[in-house]
């Protein structure tokens, strides 16, 4: 764990206010990978060492970002990651064979699709997710992966990214989940929802909130542990929080900020001023969250690659 400090500022009525601890991914981040080189180093031979495809189609600005940094995590890491790259006039079809085939590659320990897909087709997103082979679903999408972490079957699943490198920032303020009243804003595939999973199975009392929920700050006043993955611009106000609450924001917004050379600053889904004043731990944006879920992508491919040892052992053992 983390050494993590509060400090505490005079507030505007004479007395002394809480400023909440800042839970860096950045730092995390560092300590995830450093593990994982370690492990890494052990598996790899002259004839064996862990393996990601990124697969994407079309060549979207954001998401060529995305693959950056998750190539350089990869290389850091020790890990062999190459880069598919289709053309944006690629068909359904075109992008399912792409996929079965690296499916079929024994070399191949992890594939990610980068979404959202860009072509000029009409593509099903949730069947080409679908596609990617549970055993190489580093993202943890597939319904697969996804039924199994919904049951509680954590040890034999891949566990979404983002969400897992949630539960890690958690771990580090040392505050357990167990027992504690969980609160997440939003219910997406990719975060909301395998987020509620994950808590509920660390034996927290969940309540996920969406578009439709009544009293908003009255659900997250509640929590002492929150998450938000909502995509709304510092949506989440400070005096909406439980005093000492643990805040993570999964958020990532762009707004207009003049004294910015681009004109837009990054912000999340909470008003960190005002959310800082009152939270015990919060993530800050950017730095908190997005670089663990690059981490906890690698971590997956890592135990992918392990899998595949594993039952080579086995196979030779018989």
């Amino acid at each position: 764990m983390l050494s993590l400090l509060r400090h505490v500022t005079p507030s505007c009525y004479g007395g002394r206010r809480s400023i909440a601890t800042l839970i860096s991914g950045n730092a995390t981040s560092k300590l995830v990978r450093e593990r994982l080189k370690k492990e890494v180093d052990k598996m790899k031979t002259s004839e064996f060492r862990p393996s990601l495809v990124v697969l994407q189609v079309g060549s979207r600005e954001d998401s060529n970002l995305y693959i950056s940094s998750k190539m350089k995590a990869a290389a850091e890491v020790g890990i062999d990651a190459s880069h598919v790259r289709l053309p944006n006039t690629s068909t359904q079809d075109e992008v399912l064979r792409t996929i079965m085939s690296i499916n079929e590659d024994a070399s191949v320990h992890g594939l990610i699709v980068q979404l959202p897909l860009d072509s000029v087709h009409t593509i099903d997103m949730e069947l080409i997710t679908n596609a990617v082979s549970p055993l190489k679903d580093v993202d943890g999408l597939s319904c697969i992966n996804a039924g199994k972490l919904s049951r509680g079957d954590l040890n034999n699943c891949f566990i979404p990214c983002t969400p897992n490198g949630c539960m890690e920032l958690i771990r580090q303020t040392g505050v357990s989940v167990a027992g504690k009243h969980a609160v997440v804003v939003g219910r997406s595939k990719i975060v909301g929802a395998p987020m509620h999973d994950l808590l509920l199975w660390h034996h927290a009392t969940v309540t996920t909130c969406h578009s439709k929920t009544p009293n908003l700050p009255e659900q997250v006043g509640r929590a002492d542990i929150l998450v938000v993955g909502a995509g709304r611009a510092e949506m989440v106000h400070g005096d909406w929080l439980k005093e000492g609450a643990v805040v993570i924001d999964c958020g990532i917004n762009h707004v207009a900020d003049e004294t910015k050379a681009s004109g837009k600053r990054v912000v999340g889904d909470v008003h960190y001023g005002s959310a800082s004043q009152r939270a015990g731990y919060i993530t800050p944006v950017p730095g908190g969250v997005g670089p663990m879920t690059v981490a906890m992508l690698m971590q997956n491919t890592v135990l992918s690659a392990q899998h595949f040892l594993a039952n080579l052992d086995d196979k030779d053992s018989q």
